[in-house]
């Protein structure tokens, strides 16, 4: 396919899809309700609906009055019989695909369902949107010139019951529409490999000489991919192999973490970093300007959302509204009702309004990632700040980090206890922890005042981890693999006492 029809077709649709997105600019309430009220009208009939009589819901409140709010531990039972192939139980249509994710919390997996619907009008919607959104921002963009470099999990689909489940990368790549495989690579067959260091090798041998224009992946396994490009080709910089490349879509974690060591090695200006916020339970959010911070908060994918102010969460006074309630600012617990039979379910993240016209928001972290022991409310979007803050004041770089609180025992006081593996580490541990102490009371304010004079916590404390380790820590625990990440935060000390032990 010649390449300027490439762009003209891309020019279609991007015409008639920014006509849909406006839609739910200036009607997102109305949009939103529509689709709720789609979606259980489309599910009356399941178990589920029946269970809950969905033929009564008229509107939102009779929806949230009469449907609990759930966890993957309340939804399990009718996975594992829709996974035996049972039908009709959250979802009308058969269920074929499920999403296998052990988590960061909790070694046991969970299989989350991914339905036609989901797959066609949420996932592979939110690809096409990315790139809408990402050429009209770019019009001078040659990105179908070349290829996209995708990195995604580490596991093979596995058929039990007649249903299939793995990464939800694997299953993105295994029902890839034939438009989005002509342009990317590795190829399929490189992409699903198991091994994920035997493949991490492959991805390099077969890319190395493709004219790559794109990447996309979780920011620290891309890095150690892009690493193995410049040992392998022996290259200074990244554009020395593809002088050509001018986009990274990243998500999964922070990138503010990160985002010096990508400039470092793709030294232009030139180069763009987009955003996404996806995850086996749905896409959500994709920057949808150059050079922002913020995701715009996609509302027609057949996602109905609400929240919990993380004020109140897990309180007796906790409180669930819709969208048209959230303010700017506020921490929030996402809920989500989707295409593929989950009903009000916890997702684990956390997330805070910039703009509620539209709604662009910041992802803040995880339900069960923070510390709170002492009542400072740490939350990893406070930890990556002033990691990256620290880690520019003294010309470091990192590779990853995890915290957790030294408890309280007699009349000893608290305090945080830090583990970082650094790529380039500080000449003064002390000045990067007094920095990174003094970054994380400027951006909290219940930190510092557990601070002040030492009241409640007394200074962090911080390891050095030895090179690798993270990775050790990862292989050891069968989690290497773009769909795996580090625990930033706990409010116990598992990971922690773990890494340290091996240390």
């Amino acid at each position: 396919m010649a390449i300027p029809l490439v762009n003209s077709v891309a020019s279609w649709v991007l015409k008639k899809r920014f006509h849909q997105i406006d839609l739910f600019l200036k009607y997102p309430h109305e949009v939103q309700n529509e689709l709720l009220m789609n979606l259980v009208s489309i599910s009356k009939d399941t178990e589920i609906g029946k269970n809950y009589d969905f033929k009564s819901i008229r509107n939102y409140r009779d929806f949230s009055q009469r449907i609990p709010v759930s966890t993957y531990e309340d939804y399990q039972d009718l996975i594992e019989r829709s996974r035996k192939g049972e039908k009709n139980i959250f979802w009308p249509k058969p269920i074929k695909w499920f999403a296998k994710s052990s988590g960061t919390t909790n070694a046991k997996s969970k299989f989350i369902p991914v339905s036609i619907d989901s797959l066609e009008d949420c996932h592979y919607a939110a690809s096409k949107d990315l790139l809408c959104m990402y050429l009209n921002n770019n019009e001078d963009s040659t990105l179908f010139d070349g290829k996209n470099l995708r990195l995604g999990g580490s596991k093979e689909l596995y058929e039990e019951n007649g249903t299939i489940f793995g990464d939800l990368s694997a299953i993105l790549i295994h029902n890839m529409p034939f438009w989005a495989e002509f342009s990317s690579t590795p190829s399929n067959k490189v992409s699903l490999m198991s091994d994920w260091e035997y493949k991490m090798q492959a991805i390099v041998n077969e890319t190395i000489h493709e004219n790559v224009t794109s990447l996309a992946g979780v920011p620290s396994w891309m890095l150690v991919l892009l690493n193995n490009v410049l040992e392998t080709s022996g290259s200074k910089t990244i554009l020395d192999v593809w002088p050509n490349l001018e986009v990274y879509f990243h998500g999964g974690v922070s990138f503010l973490p990160y985002v010096d060591q990508f400039k470092s090695i793709i030294p232009s200006n030139s180069v763009k970093y987009y955003e996404i916020y996806n995850a086996s339970e749905g896409f959500f959010a994709i920057q949808d300007r150059n050079h922002s911070d913020e995701l715009l908060l996609m509302l027609d994918y057949g996602i109905f959302y609400e929240f919990i102010p993380m004020k109140t969460y897990g309180s007796p006074t906790e409180r669930i509204i819709p969208l048209s309630e959230v303010e700017v600012g506020e921490n929030y617990a996402i809920i989500v009702t989707t295409n593929a039979g989950l009903w009000r379910y916890k997702i684990g993240d956390t997330v805070t309004f910039t703009s509620v016209a539209p709604y662009r928001i910041k992802v803040t972290g995880r339900t069960k990632h923070f510390i709170n022991v002492f009542g400072e409310e740490l939350i990893i979007e406070n930890t990556d700040k002033a990691i990256k803050i620290a880690t520019q004041k003294t010309k470091t770089e990192i590779v990853d980090y995890t915290a957790a609180p030294i408890f309280m025992e007699g009349k000893s006081k608290g305090a945080h206890e830090w583990i970082i593996e650094f790529k380039t580490p500080p000449k003064d541990l002390s000045y990067f922890v007094e920095l990174l102490d003094n970054s994380l009371k400027s951006l909290n304010s219940d930190y510092e005042a557990k601070r002040f004079n030492n009241i409640t916590l007394n200074m962090p404390k911080v390891h050095v981890a030895q090179e690798g380790l993270f990775y050790k820590w990862m292989k050891r625990n069968n989690k290497l693999g773009g769909q795996h990440k580090v625990p930033r935060l706990s409010n116990s000390r598992q990971f922690l006492e773990e890494l340290l032990e091996m240390n």
